[in-house]
Protein backbone atom coordinates (compact mmCIF):
# COMPACT_ATOMS: atom_id res chain seq x y z
CA UNK A 1 0.00 0.00 0.00
CA UNK A 2 1.47 3.12 -0.45
CA UNK A 3 2.72 5.21 2.21
CA UNK A 4 4.06 8.71 2.91
CA UNK A 5 6.15 10.16 5.14
CA UNK A 6 5.49 13.85 5.91
CA UNK A 7 8.02 16.09 7.24
CA UNK A 8 6.23 19.35 8.98
CA UNK A 9 8.14 21.37 6.45
CA UNK A 10 5.98 20.20 3.98
CA UNK A 11 8.38 17.98 2.47
CA UNK A 12 6.93 14.21 1.64
CA UNK A 13 8.41 11.53 1.05
CA UNK A 14 6.69 8.53 -0.60
CA UNK A 15 7.48 4.94 0.24
CA UNK A 16 5.36 1.44 1.05
CA UNK A 17 3.50 0.58 4.00
CA UNK A 18 5.09 -2.73 6.38
CA UNK A 19 4.45 -3.36 9.82
CA UNK A 20 0.80 -1.67 11.23
CA UNK A 21 -1.04 0.19 9.23
CA UNK A 22 -1.72 3.28 11.09
CA UNK A 23 -1.39 7.26 10.96
CA UNK A 24 1.45 7.98 14.14
CA UNK A 25 3.15 11.46 14.67
CA UNK A 26 6.71 12.07 16.31
CA UNK A 27 10.09 13.50 16.03
CA UNK A 28 11.73 11.99 13.45
CA UNK A 29 15.49 11.12 13.86
CA UNK A 30 18.39 8.84 11.96
CA UNK A 31 20.60 6.18 12.80
CA UNK A 32 23.77 5.54 11.13
CA UNK A 33 24.45 1.77 12.17
CA UNK A 34 25.14 -0.77 9.41
CA UNK A 35 22.97 -3.64 12.36
CA UNK A 36 21.68 -3.74 15.55
CA UNK A 37 18.17 -2.80 13.98
CA UNK A 38 16.85 -4.74 16.53
CA UNK A 39 18.20 -3.55 19.60
CA UNK A 40 17.19 0.21 18.06
CA UNK A 41 13.49 -0.46 17.77
CA UNK A 42 13.27 -2.03 21.67
CA UNK A 43 15.79 1.11 23.08
CA UNK A 44 13.35 3.30 25.64
CA UNK A 45 15.51 6.01 23.89
CA UNK A 46 13.66 6.07 21.41
CA UNK A 47 10.36 6.86 22.92
CA UNK A 48 8.33 9.37 21.15
CA UNK A 49 10.60 9.12 17.84
CA UNK A 50 9.91 8.30 14.29
CA UNK A 51 13.49 5.94 13.38
CA UNK A 52 15.11 6.08 10.07
CA UNK A 53 17.97 3.14 9.15
CA UNK A 54 21.03 4.84 6.96
CA UNK A 55 21.71 1.72 6.31
CA UNK A 56 20.20 0.92 2.59
CA UNK A 57 18.43 -2.53 3.65
CA UNK A 58 17.31 -3.43 6.72
CA UNK A 59 15.61 -6.97 8.04
CA UNK A 60 18.65 -9.24 6.27
CA UNK A 61 18.55 -11.16 9.37
CA UNK A 62 15.13 -11.27 10.72
CA UNK A 63 14.48 -11.41 14.33
CA UNK A 64 15.59 -13.03 16.94
CA UNK A 65 14.84 -13.76 21.02
CA UNK A 66 18.07 -12.75 22.08
CA UNK A 67 18.43 -9.68 20.88
CA UNK A 68 15.67 -7.28 22.64
CA UNK A 69 16.72 -4.55 25.21
CA UNK A 70 13.29 -3.82 26.57
CA UNK A 71 10.32 -5.68 26.51
CA UNK A 72 8.55 -3.61 23.56
CA UNK A 73 8.93 -1.65 20.99
CA UNK A 74 9.33 2.00 21.45
CA UNK A 75 9.71 3.97 18.09
CA UNK A 76 6.83 5.38 16.84
CA UNK A 77 7.77 4.03 13.05
CA UNK A 78 10.31 2.38 10.93
CA UNK A 79 11.91 4.26 7.93
CA UNK A 80 14.23 2.07 5.55
CA UNK A 81 15.14 2.27 2.33
CA UNK A 82 14.78 -1.58 1.94
CA UNK A 83 12.95 -3.84 3.99
CA UNK A 84 13.69 -7.33 3.36
CA UNK A 85 11.24 -9.82 3.46
CA UNK A 86 13.65 -13.16 3.04
CA UNK A 87 16.15 -12.56 6.43
CA UNK A 88 18.58 -15.92 6.41
CA UNK A 89 19.91 -16.53 10.37
CA UNK A 90 19.86 -19.48 12.67
CA UNK A 91 18.45 -17.67 15.37
CA UNK A 92 15.73 -15.65 13.81
CA UNK A 93 12.20 -16.15 14.59
CA UNK A 94 9.94 -13.87 12.07
CA UNK A 95 10.47 -11.20 9.48
CA UNK A 96 10.85 -7.82 10.85
CA UNK A 97 7.67 -6.67 8.55
CA UNK A 98 5.98 -9.39 11.29
CA UNK A 99 7.39 -8.28 14.32
CA UNK A 100 6.23 -4.33 13.65
CA UNK A 101 2.46 -5.90 12.79
CA UNK A 102 3.06 -8.00 16.12
CA UNK A 103 3.88 -5.01 17.91
CA UNK A 104 1.34 -2.28 16.24
CA UNK A 105 4.26 -0.05 14.94
CA UNK A 106 4.06 1.37 11.32
CA UNK A 107 6.71 1.14 9.09
CA UNK A 108 7.28 2.66 5.47
CA UNK A 109 9.78 1.42 2.89
CA UNK A 110 10.95 2.80 -0.40
CA UNK A 111 11.85 6.24 1.04
CA UNK A 112 15.24 7.70 -0.42
CA UNK A 113 16.80 7.61 3.07
CA UNK A 114 20.06 9.68 1.99
CA UNK A 115 17.84 12.55 0.66
CA UNK A 116 15.93 12.29 4.28
CA UNK A 117 18.70 12.16 6.21
CA UNK A 118 21.03 14.83 4.61
CA UNK A 119 17.64 16.90 5.45
CA UNK A 120 17.50 16.56 8.98
CA UNK A 121 21.33 17.16 8.75
CA UNK A 122 20.55 20.64 7.15
CA UNK A 123 17.34 21.98 9.81
CA UNK A 124 17.54 19.22 12.53
CA UNK A 125 15.26 17.49 14.09
CA UNK A 126 11.79 17.63 12.97
CA UNK A 127 8.10 16.52 13.33
CA UNK A 128 7.05 14.15 10.88
CA UNK A 129 3.88 11.52 10.15
CA UNK A 130 3.87 7.61 8.55
CA UNK A 131 0.07 7.74 7.08
CA UNK A 132 -1.52 6.22 4.16
CA UNK A 133 -3.48 9.68 3.84
CA UNK A 134 -3.40 11.65 0.81
CA UNK A 135 -4.06 14.89 2.68
CA UNK A 136 -0.65 16.29 3.36
CA UNK A 137 -1.81 19.76 3.87
CA UNK A 138 -3.91 18.64 6.76
CA UNK A 139 -1.16 16.54 7.89
CA UNK A 140 1.13 19.48 7.80
CA UNK A 141 -1.20 21.35 9.50
CA UNK A 142 -1.65 19.07 12.13
CA UNK A 143 2.03 18.54 12.44
CA UNK A 144 2.93 22.36 13.06
CA UNK A 145 0.08 22.50 15.84
CA UNK A 146 1.30 19.88 17.92
CA UNK A 147 4.55 19.94 20.61
CA UNK A 148 7.25 17.62 19.98
CA UNK A 149 7.06 14.51 22.51
CA UNK A 150 9.71 15.49 24.59
CA UNK A 151 7.80 18.23 25.98
CA UNK A 152 5.99 14.97 28.02
CA UNK A 153 7.88 13.13 30.04
CA UNK A 154 8.82 10.21 28.52
CA UNK A 155 10.72 8.95 31.18
CA UNK A 156 7.11 8.34 32.98
CA UNK A 157 6.19 6.17 30.34
CA UNK A 158 9.57 3.59 30.06
CA UNK A 159 10.42 3.70 33.78
CA UNK A 160 10.02 0.07 35.75
CA UNK A 161 6.84 0.43 37.81
CA UNK A 162 7.86 -1.85 40.97
CA UNK A 163 11.40 -2.13 42.73
CA UNK A 164 13.06 -5.01 41.80
CA UNK A 165 16.22 -7.03 42.59
CA UNK A 166 18.97 -9.40 41.06
CA UNK A 167 21.02 -11.22 42.99
CA UNK A 168 24.08 -10.80 40.85
CA UNK A 169 27.99 -11.63 40.68
CA UNK A 170 29.25 -9.96 44.39
CA UNK A 171 27.56 -8.94 47.72
CA UNK A 172 28.41 -4.90 46.31
CA UNK A 173 24.63 -3.67 46.23
CA UNK A 174 24.05 -0.76 43.40
CA UNK A 175 20.72 0.83 43.05
CA UNK A 176 20.04 1.39 39.41
CA UNK A 177 17.40 4.04 38.92
CA UNK A 178 15.79 3.30 35.95
CA UNK A 179 14.87 5.99 34.14
CA UNK A 180 14.59 4.37 30.51
CA UNK A 181 16.78 0.97 31.03
CA UNK A 182 18.76 -0.85 28.15
CA UNK A 183 18.87 -4.69 28.85
CA UNK A 184 22.28 -4.98 28.34
CA UNK A 185 23.14 -2.04 31.09
CA UNK A 186 21.81 -4.35 33.51
CA UNK A 187 22.98 -7.32 32.52
CA UNK A 188 26.82 -6.06 32.63
CA UNK A 189 25.84 -4.21 36.66
CA UNK A 190 23.94 -8.18 37.75
CA UNK A 191 27.49 -9.73 36.04
CA UNK A 192 29.68 -7.84 38.92
CA UNK A 193 27.26 -7.04 41.68
CA UNK A 194 23.56 -7.13 43.33
CA UNK A 195 21.51 -5.25 42.01
CA UNK A 196 18.10 -3.49 42.88
CA UNK A 197 16.28 -1.63 40.16
CA UNK A 198 14.06 1.75 41.08
CA UNK A 199 11.99 3.66 39.19
CA UNK A 200 12.59 7.08 38.17
CA UNK A 201 10.80 8.91 41.18
CA UNK A 202 11.86 6.84 44.04
CA UNK A 203 13.16 9.24 46.76
CA UNK A 204 16.39 9.89 48.27
CA UNK A 205 15.28 8.37 51.50
CA UNK A 206 13.64 5.42 50.37
CA UNK A 207 17.33 4.65 48.32
CA UNK A 208 18.75 5.30 51.39
CA UNK A 209 16.67 2.30 53.08
CA UNK A 210 18.08 -0.63 50.19
CA UNK A 211 21.65 0.58 51.54
CA UNK A 212 23.49 0.67 48.78
CA UNK A 213 27.25 0.75 47.89
CA UNK A 214 26.65 2.84 44.70
CA UNK A 215 24.10 4.68 42.72
CA UNK A 216 23.51 3.72 38.97
CA UNK A 217 21.34 6.06 36.30
CA UNK A 218 20.50 4.59 33.50
CA UNK A 219 19.73 5.80 30.01
CA UNK A 220 16.37 6.97 28.67
CA UNK A 221 14.28 9.10 26.52
CA UNK A 222 13.19 13.14 26.64
CA UNK A 223 14.40 16.27 27.66
CA UNK A 224 16.76 15.66 30.87
CA UNK A 225 15.67 19.34 32.13
CA UNK A 226 11.62 18.28 32.28
CA UNK A 227 10.41 19.99 35.24
CA UNK A 228 9.17 16.16 36.46
CA UNK A 229 12.41 14.87 35.64
CA UNK A 230 14.23 17.83 38.07
CA UNK A 231 11.88 17.64 40.77
CA UNK A 232 12.78 13.53 40.96
CA UNK A 233 15.54 12.20 39.58
CA UNK A 234 18.20 15.05 39.47
CA UNK A 235 17.26 15.85 42.91
CA UNK A 236 17.55 12.28 44.33
CA UNK A 237 21.39 12.74 42.75
CA UNK A 238 21.91 16.18 44.35
CA UNK A 239 21.12 14.42 47.76
CA UNK A 240 23.17 11.40 47.25
CA UNK A 241 26.17 11.76 45.22
CA UNK A 242 28.20 12.85 48.25
CA UNK A 243 27.01 9.75 49.94
CA UNK A 244 28.25 6.95 47.53
CA UNK A 245 29.57 5.92 44.32
CA UNK A 246 27.83 7.45 41.24
CA UNK A 247 27.64 6.33 37.92
CA UNK A 248 25.66 7.52 34.50
CA UNK A 249 25.38 6.58 30.98
CA UNK A 250 23.57 8.69 28.49
CA UNK A 251 20.46 10.26 30.02
CA UNK A 252 22.11 9.46 33.54
CA UNK A 253 25.42 11.56 32.37
CA UNK A 254 23.09 14.49 31.39
CA UNK A 255 21.22 14.51 34.76
CA UNK A 256 24.69 14.06 36.73
CA UNK A 257 25.31 16.81 35.16
CA UNK A 258 22.03 18.84 35.63
CA UNK A 259 22.16 17.69 39.36
CA UNK A 260 25.95 18.98 40.04
CA UNK A 261 24.79 22.34 38.30
CA UNK A 262 25.40 21.89 34.90
CA UNK A 263 23.71 23.18 31.74
CA UNK A 264 22.18 20.86 29.06
CA UNK A 265 20.97 21.91 25.62
CA UNK A 266 19.57 20.23 22.41
CA UNK A 267 21.55 19.01 19.68
CA UNK A 268 20.76 19.86 15.82
CA UNK A 269 19.89 16.50 15.02
CA UNK A 270 21.96 14.12 17.82
CA UNK A 271 24.41 11.23 18.05
CA UNK A 272 22.61 7.80 16.87
CA UNK A 273 24.72 4.91 15.81
CA UNK A 274 27.59 2.62 16.35
CA UNK A 275 30.50 4.45 15.07
CA UNK A 276 31.24 7.54 17.00
CA UNK A 277 34.82 8.59 18.16
CA UNK A 278 35.16 9.94 21.62
CA UNK A 279 38.81 10.40 23.39
CA UNK A 280 41.32 12.63 24.49
CA UNK A 281 44.60 13.12 25.25
CA UNK A 282 45.46 10.92 22.34
CA UNK A 283 43.32 8.17 23.00
CA UNK A 284 40.03 7.35 20.72
CA UNK A 285 37.14 4.90 21.34
CA UNK A 286 34.98 4.01 18.80
CA UNK A 287 31.44 4.03 20.46
CA UNK A 288 27.55 3.32 20.45
CA UNK A 289 25.41 6.45 20.59
CA UNK A 290 21.66 7.12 21.32
CA UNK A 291 20.95 10.72 22.45
CA UNK A 292 19.66 14.23 21.32
CA UNK A 293 21.08 16.67 24.05
CA UNK A 294 24.04 16.80 25.97
CA UNK A 295 26.06 18.54 29.00
CA UNK A 296 27.02 22.30 27.99
CA UNK A 297 30.80 22.28 28.61
CA UNK A 298 30.57 26.24 29.11
CA UNK A 299 28.46 25.45 32.06
CA UNK A 300 30.50 23.14 34.45
CA UNK A 301 32.62 25.81 35.92
CA UNK A 302 31.84 25.46 39.90
CA UNK A 303 30.11 21.66 39.67
CA UNK A 304 33.04 20.31 40.63
CA UNK A 305 32.91 17.92 37.15
CA UNK A 306 35.75 18.05 34.90
CA UNK A 307 35.30 16.51 31.32
CA UNK A 308 37.08 13.23 30.32
CA UNK A 309 35.97 12.47 27.25
CA UNK A 310 35.07 14.79 23.95
CA UNK A 311 33.16 13.40 20.33
CA UNK A 312 36.06 13.87 18.51
CA UNK A 313 33.13 15.52 15.76
CA UNK A 314 31.40 17.78 17.35
CA UNK A 315 33.74 18.35 20.45
CA UNK A 316 30.77 17.87 22.80
CA UNK A 317 31.42 16.15 26.02
CA UNK A 318 31.26 12.55 26.35
CA UNK A 319 32.65 11.88 29.64
CA UNK A 320 32.86 13.91 33.48
CA UNK A 321 34.41 13.01 36.47
CA UNK A 322 34.03 14.94 39.94
CA UNK A 323 37.50 16.03 40.71
CA UNK A 324 37.12 15.01 44.77
CA UNK A 325 34.06 12.16 44.41
CA UNK A 326 33.75 9.06 43.25
CA UNK A 327 31.04 10.29 40.36
CA UNK A 328 31.59 10.19 36.79
CA UNK A 329 29.64 9.88 33.79
CA UNK A 330 29.74 8.88 29.92
CA UNK A 331 27.42 10.23 27.00
CA UNK A 332 27.85 6.89 25.43
CA UNK A 333 26.88 3.35 25.74
CA UNK A 334 30.03 1.15 27.04
CA UNK A 335 27.54 -2.32 26.91
CA UNK A 336 26.90 -1.87 23.43
CA UNK A 337 30.92 -3.24 22.27
CA UNK A 338 30.97 -1.24 18.94
CA UNK A 339 35.19 -1.88 19.24
CA UNK A 340 37.13 -2.05 18.36
CA UNK A 341 38.85 -1.28 21.62
CA UNK A 342 35.61 -1.69 23.74
CA UNK A 343 35.05 0.35 27.16
CA UNK A 344 33.12 -2.03 29.05
CA UNK A 345 36.18 -1.05 31.89
CA UNK A 346 34.09 1.68 32.97
CA UNK A 347 31.70 -1.04 34.29
CA UNK A 348 35.15 -2.10 36.70
CA UNK A 349 35.97 1.58 37.36
CA UNK A 350 32.75 1.69 39.57
CA UNK A 351 33.62 -1.69 41.34
CA UNK A 352 37.47 0.45 42.39
CA UNK A 353 35.11 2.84 42.97
CA UNK A 354 33.05 1.20 45.78
CA UNK A 355 36.15 -0.84 47.11
CA UNK A 356 37.88 2.61 47.56
CA UNK A 357 34.92 4.78 49.28
CA UNK A 358 32.36 1.99 50.43
CA UNK A 359 28.96 4.33 51.38
CA UNK A 360 28.86 2.63 55.04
Amino acid sequence: MECFLILEDGTVFKGCSFGARKPVFGEIVFNTGMTGYQESLTDPSYRGQILTMSYPMIGNYGVNKEDFQSDGVHVRAFVVREMCELPSHRLKTETIHEYLVNNDIPGIYGVDTRALITKIRQHGTMKAAVTTSKDHEKIVNELKAMGFPSDDNLVAEVTCKKVERYEGGSKKHVVLIDTGLKLNIQNELVKRFTVTKVPFNHSPDDIRKLKPDALFITNGPGDPSHPEMMATTVRTIRELHQEMPVMGICLGHQLLGLALGANTFKLKFGHRGANQPVGKDGRVFITSQNHGYAVDDKTLGGTGLEVTLINQNDKTVEGMRHKELPVFSVQFHPEARPGPHDTMFLFDELAKMMEAKPCR
